[in-house]
């Protein structure tokens, strides 16, 4: 899967680990070449007569340095360490944006315009912060102000009971009486009725439980990431983490 060229008029400023658990065929969008990533994203910036020439980094030396010092290197010009982070965090953005919008082609060409706009303001970055908490700064705001302006078209999240199941590559047949193919029914059951108790939080509850659940993110970094004291996101937690527990008490 090669993501899309985009076109560079008038181009939007910048705005200033991942789990595959449910989320289907995003855990598979590899494949892409290590180069390839990187020339889909650079395509669509016209090159400059004044733009430095290019230098690349030893990719073996690129996994033992830290993601601010490769995004540094990046502002520097360098592709390979471009490559390198879009490969890092492409299926965790896709993963995030997914569980945003429910929607495979949406959330791929979402999280393609994050490393458009990661790409654009690299010349701004500065290392005062972890990369990850500028990476899903910029994600948030993309994904939010895509949820704002598409309100209305927001699909509700749907769990097919003869879906694949992820570990075994076996699909469960609803008709199958074991025991084991009831609990998969009903651990699929679960997972639908939090997802959509998930989707009905206020929309900055969803995000911090998105980001602190499934992507792992620490207090202080979604504090960064929403503007929010350390004490607020906690507390904007409490109050997510007790709505869910009311609303799925059926479940637990």
């Amino acid at each position: 899967m090669i993501w899309k060229r985009r076109k560079a008029e008038n181009p939007e400023p910048a705005d200033t680990r991942a789990d595959s658990e449910e989320s289907p065929q995003l855990s598979q969008v590899g494949g892409v070449p290590s180069d390839m990533s990187s020339m889909a994203i650079r395509g669509a910036f016209p090159s400059t007569a004044g733009e430095k020439q290019l230098h690349f980094s030893d990719p073996t030396t690129l996994a033992e340095t830290d993601d601010a010092q490769i995004m540094l290197r990046v502002r520097e010009g360098d592709d390979a360490a471009f490559n390198y982070l879009v490969e890092r965090y492409r299926v965790a953005m896709i993963n995030f944006m997914y569980r945003m919008v429910h929607n495979a082609s949406i959330a791929e060409e979402l999280a393609q315009e994050v490393f458009l706009r990661v790409y654009r303001s690299r010349a701004n970055y500065t290392a005062d912060a972890k990369f990850t908490t500028w990476l899903y700064r910029i994600a948030t705001n993309l994904a939010m102000n895509h949820a704002r302006d598409n309100k209305h078209e927001r699909p509700e999240f749907k769990a097919s009971l003869d879906e694949t199941d992820e570990d075994t590559g076996l699909s469960i047949d609803v008709a199958d009486g074991t025991p084991n193919a009831e609990q998969e029914i009903l651990r699929r059951e679960r997972l639908r009725a939090i997802r959509k108790q998930v989707d009905a939080l206020p929309e900055r509850q969803r995000v911090a439980v998105m980001m602190h659940k499934y992507q792992e993110l620490d207090y202080r970094q979604i504090a960064e990431i929403l503007h929010l004291s350390e004490s607020a996101t906690k507390s904007l937690l409490f109050r997510a983490y007790e709505a869910l527990r009311q609303s799925l008490k059926d479940f637990v």
